[in-house]
């Protein structure tokens, strides 16, 4: 496993944006965000490949954009026009050869006025 450093989350009105960024401490060939709702199972909100192919859930498409930072190795949630059904807690994703899966702790984002 490797480490994963996430930033981002918090409070924000309905409508608002948000914007959550994780670090790996290694080079991995897959990036992405893991939601999970309280009651809820954790599901995939979006994936990026290091052959830059991305995944988004349907309930996220045209809202959330996942793009690879400077650092080769950092990935970015760019979240607009969030509603109250984002509420969750995000996780960080990651996988490399050779590392296995990794998950980061997880940062809180909460859609409510």
């Amino acid at each position: 496993q490797v480490q994963l450093v996430e930033s981002g989350g918090g409070l924000v009105q309905p409508g608002g944006s948000l914007r959550l960024s994780c670090a790996a401490s290694g080079r991995m060939r897959a990036m992405g965000w893991y939601r999970q709702a309280p009651g809820k199972e954790r599901e995939l909100v979006a994936l990026l490949t290091s052959d830059g192919s991305t995944n988004y859930a349907d309930s996220v498409k045209g809202r959330f954009t996942i793009s690879r930072e400077n650092a080769r190795n950092t990935v970015a949630l760019q979240m607009n026009s969030l509603k109250p059904e984002d509420t969750a807690v995000y996780y960080c994703y990651a996988y490399g050869v050779g590392y296995g899966t990794s998950w980061g702790k997880g940062t809180l984002v909460t859609v409510s006025s």
